[in-house]
Protein backbone atom coordinates (compact mmCIF):
# COMPACT_ATOMS: atom_id res chain seq x y z
CA UNK A 1 0.00 0.00 0.00
CA UNK A 2 3.00 2.27 0.77
CA UNK A 3 4.74 1.46 -2.77
CA UNK A 4 1.38 2.41 -4.46
CA UNK A 5 0.53 5.44 -2.18
CA UNK A 6 4.03 6.65 -3.53
CA UNK A 7 3.86 5.82 -7.03
CA UNK A 8 0.40 7.47 -7.07
CA UNK A 9 2.18 10.53 -5.30
CA UNK A 10 5.06 10.99 -7.86
CA UNK A 11 3.02 10.23 -10.93
CA UNK A 12 0.64 13.21 -9.95
CA UNK A 13 4.01 15.31 -9.26
CA UNK A 14 5.01 14.75 -12.85
CA UNK A 15 1.19 15.46 -14.08
CA UNK A 16 1.39 18.74 -12.63
CA UNK A 17 4.68 19.80 -13.70
CA UNK A 18 3.61 18.71 -17.43
CA UNK A 19 0.50 21.03 -16.62
CA UNK A 20 2.93 24.01 -15.15
CA UNK A 21 5.08 23.76 -18.77
CA UNK A 22 2.01 23.61 -20.99
CA UNK A 23 0.64 26.50 -19.19
CA UNK A 24 3.94 28.58 -19.14
CA UNK A 25 4.24 28.02 -23.65
CA UNK A 26 1.93 29.72 -25.88
CA UNK A 27 -0.89 27.80 -27.13
CA UNK A 28 0.64 28.40 -30.53
CA UNK A 29 3.21 26.35 -29.60
CA UNK A 30 0.97 23.84 -28.11
CA UNK A 31 -0.48 23.28 -31.95
CA UNK A 32 3.29 21.86 -32.69
CA UNK A 33 3.44 19.83 -30.10
CA UNK A 34 -0.02 18.27 -30.45
CA UNK A 35 1.13 17.91 -34.30
CA UNK A 36 4.48 15.78 -32.89
CA UNK A 37 2.28 13.59 -30.70
CA UNK A 38 -0.08 12.67 -33.25
CA UNK A 39 2.69 11.78 -35.74
CA UNK A 40 4.42 9.61 -33.30
CA UNK A 41 0.55 7.61 -31.62
CA UNK A 42 -0.97 7.15 -35.12
CA UNK A 43 2.33 6.40 -37.63
CA UNK A 44 5.35 5.61 -34.91
CA UNK A 45 3.51 3.81 -32.10
CA UNK A 46 -0.07 2.78 -33.26
CA UNK A 47 -1.46 3.51 -30.55
CA UNK A 48 -5.28 1.81 -30.55
CA UNK A 49 -4.72 1.42 -34.44
CA UNK A 50 -6.90 -1.85 -34.25
CA UNK A 51 -10.14 -0.05 -32.92
CA UNK A 52 -9.41 2.84 -34.17
CA UNK A 53 -9.64 1.84 -38.02
CA UNK A 54 -12.41 -1.02 -37.17
CA UNK A 55 -14.77 2.43 -35.71
CA UNK A 56 -13.95 4.19 -38.86
CA UNK A 57 -14.22 1.43 -41.50
CA UNK A 58 -17.61 0.65 -39.78
CA UNK A 59 -18.84 4.53 -39.59
CA UNK A 60 -17.09 5.82 -43.06
CA UNK A 61 -17.23 3.06 -45.36
CA UNK A 62 -16.81 5.21 -48.11
CA UNK A 63 -13.10 6.68 -46.36
CA UNK A 64 -10.18 4.66 -47.80
CA UNK A 65 -7.29 3.48 -46.01
CA UNK A 66 -5.17 6.42 -46.77
CA UNK A 67 -8.05 8.58 -45.47
CA UNK A 68 -8.72 6.59 -42.11
CA UNK A 69 -5.16 7.17 -41.25
CA UNK A 70 -5.75 10.99 -42.37
CA UNK A 71 -8.39 10.92 -39.71
CA UNK A 72 -6.98 9.01 -37.10
CA UNK A 73 -4.05 11.34 -37.04
CA UNK A 74 -6.48 14.41 -37.05
CA UNK A 75 -8.27 12.80 -33.57
CA UNK A 76 -5.19 11.92 -32.18
CA UNK A 77 -4.41 15.79 -32.70
CA UNK A 78 -7.50 16.69 -31.17
CA UNK A 79 -6.88 14.49 -27.70
CA UNK A 80 -4.12 16.56 -27.12
CA UNK A 81 -5.29 20.29 -28.12
CA UNK A 82 -8.37 18.99 -25.79
CA UNK A 83 -5.37 18.53 -22.74
CA UNK A 84 -3.62 21.38 -23.40
CA UNK A 85 -6.59 23.67 -23.84
CA UNK A 86 -8.03 22.52 -20.51
CA UNK A 87 -4.88 23.13 -18.41
CA UNK A 88 -5.19 26.85 -20.66
CA UNK A 89 -8.77 27.17 -19.57
CA UNK A 90 -9.24 28.52 -15.98
CA UNK A 91 -6.01 31.35 -16.39
CA UNK A 92 -7.87 32.53 -19.91
CA UNK A 93 -11.26 32.22 -19.56
CA UNK A 94 -13.06 34.43 -17.51
CA UNK A 95 -16.84 36.02 -16.73
CA UNK A 96 -15.94 38.87 -18.53
CA UNK A 97 -14.01 37.68 -21.58
CA UNK A 98 -15.42 34.52 -22.57
CA UNK A 99 -16.83 35.69 -25.73
CA UNK A 100 -13.63 35.84 -27.33
CA UNK A 101 -13.23 32.31 -27.30
CA UNK A 102 -16.90 30.97 -26.96
CA UNK A 103 -19.57 31.52 -29.03
CA UNK A 104 -23.29 29.97 -28.79
CA UNK A 105 -26.03 28.39 -30.76
CA UNK A 106 -29.39 27.74 -30.01
CA UNK A 107 -29.44 28.51 -26.57
CA UNK A 108 -31.97 30.39 -25.96
CA UNK A 109 -34.50 27.39 -25.40
CA UNK A 110 -32.25 25.77 -22.65
CA UNK A 111 -31.46 29.11 -20.92
CA UNK A 112 -35.50 29.16 -20.57
CA UNK A 113 -35.21 25.28 -19.68
CA UNK A 114 -32.55 26.35 -16.73
CA UNK A 115 -34.67 29.24 -15.51
CA UNK A 116 -38.02 26.87 -14.83
CA UNK A 117 -38.83 25.19 -12.05
CA UNK A 118 -37.78 21.70 -13.34
CA UNK A 119 -35.33 19.22 -13.74
CA UNK A 120 -33.06 19.36 -16.79
CA UNK A 121 -31.29 16.36 -18.51
CA UNK A 122 -27.90 17.79 -20.35
CA UNK A 123 -27.03 14.61 -23.07
CA UNK A 124 -23.48 15.05 -24.72
CA UNK A 125 -20.73 12.41 -25.67
CA UNK A 126 -17.07 11.96 -25.97
CA UNK A 127 -16.87 14.81 -29.05
CA UNK A 128 -15.56 18.27 -29.18
CA UNK A 129 -14.12 19.70 -26.10
CA UNK A 130 -16.75 18.78 -23.34
CA UNK A 131 -14.47 19.60 -20.23
CA UNK A 132 -14.98 23.51 -21.54
CA UNK A 133 -18.87 22.75 -22.18
CA UNK A 134 -18.91 21.96 -18.52
CA UNK A 135 -16.72 24.68 -17.29
CA UNK A 136 -18.86 27.44 -19.49
CA UNK A 137 -22.52 26.35 -17.84
CA UNK A 138 -20.76 26.93 -14.68
CA UNK A 139 -19.53 30.23 -15.91
CA UNK A 140 -22.54 31.62 -17.25
CA UNK A 141 -24.42 30.77 -13.66
CA UNK A 142 -25.79 27.16 -14.13
CA UNK A 143 -24.13 24.57 -12.29
CA UNK A 144 -24.09 21.06 -13.23
CA UNK A 145 -23.88 17.47 -11.62
CA UNK A 146 -22.33 15.62 -13.87
CA UNK A 147 -21.88 11.30 -13.44
CA UNK A 148 -18.25 10.51 -14.03
CA UNK A 149 -15.65 7.42 -12.32
CA UNK A 150 -13.65 8.04 -9.90
CA UNK A 151 -9.98 7.78 -10.96
CA UNK A 152 -7.65 5.13 -9.63
CA UNK A 153 -4.99 8.10 -8.73
CA UNK A 154 -6.21 10.08 -5.68
CA UNK A 155 -4.49 13.06 -6.33
CA UNK A 156 -4.97 13.01 -9.62
CA UNK A 157 -8.86 12.60 -8.91
CA UNK A 158 -8.76 15.46 -6.40
CA UNK A 159 -7.14 18.16 -8.85
CA UNK A 160 -9.41 17.09 -11.65
CA UNK A 161 -12.69 17.64 -9.41
CA UNK A 162 -10.81 21.26 -8.65
CA UNK A 163 -10.96 22.23 -12.08
CA UNK A 164 -14.34 20.88 -12.57
CA UNK A 165 -15.51 22.30 -9.31
CA UNK A 166 -14.02 25.78 -10.26
CA UNK A 167 -17.31 27.63 -11.92
CA UNK A 168 -19.63 25.19 -9.99
CA UNK A 169 -19.68 21.71 -11.74
CA UNK A 170 -20.11 19.17 -9.63
CA UNK A 171 -18.69 15.72 -9.64
CA UNK A 172 -21.02 12.46 -8.69
CA UNK A 173 -19.41 9.08 -8.58
CA UNK A 174 -20.28 6.77 -11.51
CA UNK A 175 -20.22 4.09 -9.07
CA UNK A 176 -22.11 4.78 -5.74
CA UNK A 177 -23.93 7.96 -6.79
CA UNK A 178 -27.28 7.12 -7.65
CA UNK A 179 -29.04 8.26 -4.55
CA UNK A 180 -27.48 11.74 -5.35
CA UNK A 181 -28.67 11.37 -9.21
CA UNK A 182 -31.94 11.57 -7.68
CA UNK A 183 -31.57 14.71 -5.33
CA UNK A 184 -30.08 16.42 -7.87
CA UNK A 185 -33.33 16.00 -10.34
CA UNK A 186 -35.73 15.96 -7.35
CA UNK A 187 -34.10 19.39 -6.45
CA UNK A 188 -34.85 20.58 -10.11
CA UNK A 189 -31.46 20.63 -10.55
CA UNK A 190 -29.05 20.26 -13.53
CA UNK A 191 -27.63 16.73 -14.64
CA UNK A 192 -25.76 15.87 -17.01
CA UNK A 193 -24.11 13.02 -18.70
CA UNK A 194 -21.79 11.67 -21.16
CA UNK A 195 -23.87 9.66 -23.16
CA UNK A 196 -22.04 7.63 -25.55
CA UNK A 197 -20.09 4.45 -24.02
CA UNK A 198 -21.04 1.00 -23.82
CA UNK A 199 -23.25 -0.81 -21.36
CA UNK A 200 -22.64 -4.02 -22.00
CA UNK A 201 -25.33 -6.75 -22.73
CA UNK A 202 -27.99 -5.51 -20.58
CA UNK A 203 -28.71 -2.13 -21.97
CA UNK A 204 -30.53 -0.67 -24.41
CA UNK A 205 -29.50 -0.73 -27.76
CA UNK A 206 -29.74 1.33 -30.29
CA UNK A 207 -28.16 2.55 -34.04
CA UNK A 208 -24.79 4.52 -33.81
CA UNK A 209 -23.74 5.01 -37.11
CA UNK A 210 -26.10 1.90 -38.45
CA UNK A 211 -24.76 -0.52 -36.28
CA UNK A 212 -26.13 -1.55 -32.82
CA UNK A 213 -24.72 0.12 -29.53
CA UNK A 214 -25.39 -0.57 -25.91
CA UNK A 215 -26.43 2.73 -23.99
CA UNK A 216 -27.28 3.26 -20.73
CA UNK A 217 -30.84 2.71 -20.01
CA UNK A 218 -31.02 5.48 -16.80
CA UNK A 219 -31.33 8.80 -18.56
CA UNK A 220 -34.32 8.18 -20.38
CA UNK A 221 -35.86 6.24 -16.80
CA UNK A 222 -34.87 9.59 -14.86
CA UNK A 223 -35.90 11.72 -17.38
CA UNK A 224 -39.59 10.00 -17.77
CA UNK A 225 -39.68 9.53 -13.74
CA UNK A 226 -38.67 13.37 -13.07
CA UNK A 227 -40.98 15.05 -16.45
CA UNK A 228 -37.23 16.50 -17.10
CA UNK A 229 -36.63 18.04 -20.74
CA UNK A 230 -33.17 16.27 -22.40
CA UNK A 231 -31.11 18.96 -24.03
CA UNK A 232 -28.58 17.18 -26.52
CA UNK A 233 -25.31 19.43 -26.08
CA UNK A 234 -21.45 20.08 -27.41
CA UNK A 235 -18.74 22.22 -27.32
CA UNK A 236 -16.75 21.95 -30.47
CA UNK A 237 -13.62 23.79 -31.83
CA UNK A 238 -13.80 26.50 -33.94
CA UNK A 239 -10.23 26.01 -36.57
CA UNK A 240 -8.06 26.77 -33.59
CA UNK A 241 -7.43 26.09 -30.33
CA UNK A 242 -9.02 27.73 -27.35
CA UNK A 243 -11.90 28.84 -29.99
CA UNK A 244 -15.24 26.85 -29.18
CA UNK A 245 -18.75 26.76 -30.32
CA UNK A 246 -21.16 25.88 -27.97
CA UNK A 247 -24.42 24.04 -29.39
CA UNK A 248 -27.90 23.01 -28.33
CA UNK A 249 -28.82 20.65 -30.46
CA UNK A 250 -32.17 20.03 -29.87
CA UNK A 251 -34.56 19.92 -26.54
CA UNK A 252 -36.96 16.54 -26.50
CA UNK A 253 -39.76 17.54 -23.57
CA UNK A 254 -42.55 15.43 -22.39
CA UNK A 255 -45.17 18.21 -22.41
CA UNK A 256 -44.80 18.67 -26.00
CA UNK A 257 -46.54 17.87 -29.16
CA UNK A 258 -47.84 14.87 -29.79
CA UNK A 259 -45.00 12.72 -31.66
CA UNK A 260 -42.29 12.83 -29.49
CA UNK A 261 -40.31 9.53 -27.96
CA UNK A 262 -41.92 8.53 -24.98
CA UNK A 263 -40.52 5.70 -24.18
CA UNK A 264 -36.96 4.63 -23.01
CA UNK A 265 -36.00 3.31 -26.54
CA UNK A 266 -37.07 5.80 -28.54
CA UNK A 267 -36.01 8.13 -26.02
CA UNK A 268 -32.20 6.69 -26.36
CA UNK A 269 -32.20 6.49 -29.94
CA UNK A 270 -33.10 10.15 -30.25
CA UNK A 271 -30.47 11.58 -28.35
CA UNK A 272 -28.12 9.12 -29.85
CA UNK A 273 -28.64 10.16 -33.42
CA UNK A 274 -28.45 13.98 -32.35
CA UNK A 275 -24.65 13.12 -31.79
CA UNK A 276 -24.50 11.01 -34.41
CA UNK A 277 -25.00 14.09 -36.64
CA UNK A 278 -22.70 16.41 -35.03
CA UNK A 279 -19.95 13.42 -34.92
CA UNK A 280 -20.59 13.04 -38.74
CA UNK A 281 -19.85 16.83 -39.39
CA UNK A 282 -16.85 16.88 -37.54
CA UNK A 283 -15.59 13.34 -37.36
CA UNK A 284 -11.72 14.08 -35.99
CA UNK A 285 -13.27 15.25 -32.64
CA UNK A 286 -14.42 12.57 -31.63
CA UNK A 287 -12.74 9.66 -29.33
CA UNK A 288 -12.65 6.95 -31.74
CA UNK A 289 -10.50 4.80 -29.81
CA UNK A 290 -13.41 3.25 -27.43
CA UNK A 291 -14.86 0.33 -27.83
CA UNK A 292 -17.93 2.19 -28.51
CA UNK A 293 -20.17 -1.12 -30.50
CA UNK A 294 -18.78 -3.84 -28.46
CA UNK A 295 -21.38 -6.63 -28.38
CA UNK A 296 -20.97 -9.22 -25.95
CA UNK A 297 -24.51 -10.27 -25.75
CA UNK A 298 -24.80 -14.54 -25.49
CA UNK A 299 -26.17 -16.05 -28.28
CA UNK A 300 -28.96 -18.25 -27.45
CA UNK A 301 -28.67 -21.64 -28.11
CA UNK A 302 -31.66 -22.86 -29.50
CA UNK A 303 -33.82 -25.14 -27.10
CA UNK A 304 -33.39 -29.13 -27.19
CA UNK A 305 -36.18 -30.62 -28.31
CA UNK A 306 -37.91 -32.65 -25.67
CA UNK A 307 -38.03 -36.41 -26.64
CA UNK A 308 -42.26 -37.58 -26.90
Amino acid sequence: MRTKALVDYLVYVLVRLFICFVQAIRIETGVAIADTFAWLACDVLGLRRKVVDENLRHAFPNLDERGRRRLTRQMWRHLILLVLEVAHVPRKIHETNWRRFVKLRNVEPLMRHFMSNRPVVVVTGHFGNFEVGGYMLGLLGFPTHSVARTLDNPHINDFLERFRGATGQHIIPKNGGYDQILDVLSSNGIMAFLADQSAGPKGCWVDFFDRPASTYKAIALLALEHDAPIAVCYSRRLGQPMQFEMVVSDILDSRDADGAPRNVKEITQWYTHQLEEAIRANPEQYWWVHRRWKDDRRKRRPAKKVAA
